[in-house]
């Protein structure tokens, strides 16, 4: 299922997981558990300089630590009967924005890597929260893409899709202690996150998205930063979403929206993040399977 696909520097990405006929919340599932938490590494070094990198940080600007799902792997049925609609259980542990900094996005976030061709193992030192982005297309057959502002912490000025993080917080989950049984709401939650991002960072409506489809996992080479991927419509043409991007909510965390045909976002795409130039290699596999069928 795993896919690498090389180019320079920080464009490359690996396809963890694609789901091309798309997967709608009744076929996706969560197992929340510490089991898929970040091992510590075993050379304390390393471990004290996470604390290091994060006060580092915190000193020359405003960042908080907040918990966060942390990806540790994936099953997926595609069932013995052809009738059967194929299921992935997503493994989710829990991590935090401070790990993820003193980790994944570490000067030397190498050195936390395990030599393994299963990304689970390679990556088990790392934080490596589990991020959300989404393929929008409107009415008109065009693709929104963000520009990101200086004021994100990951590749200012980049262009990108919608996307943030699934939040715990937002579910009630803040440690596992406090976990009851509640895998059906963080899978809702992968799901509901995705949406509350793209009315957030586009200024289009709850109610003018289609139902998010979930198409698969990418994850940037550098610093291995995995992404969901999801596929919705919006019933609203291109330009009315740009006139409602003026009001967006988190307009701040980008300074121009684009909707862009196929022909420019193969162009634009190139010069994404890896993980955001996966996402559009998944909605690329995503329509070659709906022409195909």
């Amino acid at each position: 299922m795993e896919e690498k696909i090389s180019c320079d520097g920080i464009h490359e990405f690996k396809l963890l997981l694609s789901c091309p006929s798309g997967l709608s919340p009744s076929q996706v599932s969560v197992v929340f558990n510490e089991a898929y938490d970040r091992i510590p590494h075993p050379d304390p070094f390393l471990e004290e300089s996470i604390f290091e990198e994060w006060d580092a940080r915190e000193r020359l600007s405003s960042i908080y630590n907040r918990p966060k799902f942390r990806y540790g792997g994936y099953t997926f049925d595609v069932g013995n009967d052809p009738k059967q609609q194929p299921h992935v259980s997503l493994q989710l542990g829990l991590t935090d924005y401070r790990d993820f900094v003193g980790t994944n996005l570490s000067p030397i976030w190498e050195r936390y890597l395990v030599p393994s061709e299963d990304d689970c193992i390679q990556c088990q030192h790392t934080s490596s929260p589990l991020g959300n982005g989404a393929v929008v297309e409107t009415s008109d057959k065009k693709i929104l893409v963000l520009q990101r502002s200086n004021r994100v912490g990951e590749f200012p000025g980049y262009f990108a899709f919608p996307g943030g993080n699934p939040e715990p917080q937002d579910v009630g989950i803040v440690s596992h202690e406090l976990n009851q049984c509640r895998n059906s709401k963080v899978s809702q939650e992968m799901f509901d996150s995705i949406v509350c991002e793209v009315v957030e960072e586009t200024g289009a409506p709850a109610n003018s998205l289609s139902s998010p489809i979930f198409i698969g996992i990418s994850q940037r080479v550098l610093n291995v930063r995995p992404i969901a991927f999801f596929f919705i419509k919006c019933n609203l043409q291109s330009d009315e979403i740009q006139q409602l991007y003026s009001s967006a909510q988190n307009g701040f965390e980008s300074t121009q929206l684009y909707a862009v045909s196929m022909t420019d976002l193969d162009d634009m795409a190139s010069t994404m993040p890896g993980c955001h130039r996966g996402g559009f290699a998944l909605y690329k596999l995503m329509l070659q399977g709906a022409n195909d069928s």
